[in-house]
């Protein structure tokens, strides 16, 4: 027994690295579905806030990251958008980072195509335009002088989604999904604050810390924190629909448990080894 756990801590380091390989590939490329509890906090927050909106209300959803942090980001947006076109409410999106527009646009195309929701009655793309917090506040005093056309170009003047979208103040929440700056902190602090809209977001997990202290003064209403908020978000916009589609964040969560539970065994194995080791050298003397 002593041999076979020597030989055990001895295992060839690429042996290893195979067996890590295949705990994070197998989950994802089953899309294992391991249950994922979800107890009150930020995300909980968030879905609920999103859910007390009355058919017809107006969300102004940015895309604030780029594809280093898609990962992450990606899986909210596309629950997010369910939540939002399955209740009917309009989504008037766009960009802080140029990379956003077309991240943003591959949730919203797949979303509402799944859906049978249609392009500027239902949603519109206005795209991306430097400038930050300053653009934030020329967007509370007229959207359509920023963003005269929408991401393809169409004006966005005769465009169902858009009457009686003049300015911020028009809209009933905004969420920005941030990857860093400009993001969530820049919409709280020149929309939220000014203009008096509830503000909601996702974030990377290590961007999450940072943020907490604008929940606990309610400037942020709700708060998806990397992979682990988007499979809580994921997990309740499932509840009550019929085959839901397979979640890419709770299949990604899947395959983090399942590679954490790989990493704990051998650090179990490695440790008794070592002692097992310890004990032979010192029967020897």
């Amino acid at each position: 027994m002593s041999t076979f756990i020597e030989k055990l801590g001895n295992l060839d380091r690429r042996v290893i690295f195979v067996l890590m390989a295949l705990a994070v590939i197998i989950p994802l490329a089953l899309r294992m579905n391991l249950p994922i509890p979800i107890d009150q906090g930020p995300s909980m927050d968030l879905y609920n806030m999103i859910d007390a909106l009355p058919e017809g209300s107006r969300v102004l959803l940015s895309f604030d990251y780029d594809p280093s942090t898609m990962p992450e980001l990606q899986p909210m947006a596309i629950a997010l958008v369910q939540q939002l076109m399955t209740k009917d409410i309009k989504i008037v999106s766009m960009a802080l980072w140029p990379m956003g527009v077309s991240l943003g646009n591959e949730a919203l195309i797949a979303v509402s195509d799944s859906l049978g929701r249609e392009e500027y009655v239902d949603w519109v793309n206005l795209g991306y335009k430097t400038g930050g917090g300053v653009l934030i506040v020329r967007l509370g005093s007229d959207i359509k002088s920023v963003f005269p056309v929408d991401y393809d170009g169409n004006s966005i003047d005769d465009m169902p989604v858009m009457q009686g979208v003049n300015k911020l103040g028009d809209l009933d929440m905004i969420i920005s999904l941030s990857a860093g700056e400009p993001g969530i902190e820049t919409w709280v602090m020149m929309a939220g604050d000014r203009y008096n809209l509830p503000v909601g977001g996702g974030c990377t997990a290590v961007s999450a810390p940072q943020l907490y202290p604008f929940l606990a003064t309610g400037q942020l209403i709700g708060l998806l924190g990397g992979l682990k908020g988007a499979g809580d978000y994921e997990t309740m916009v499932r509840v009550g629909v019929e085959n839901p589609p397979p979640g890419i964040a709770i299949a990604g969560m899947a395959a983090q448990s399942v590679a954490h539970l790989v990493i704990m065994l051998f650090i179990i194995i490695g440790n008794i080894a070592y002692l097992s080791e310890k004990k032979r050298k010192g029967g020897a003397k």
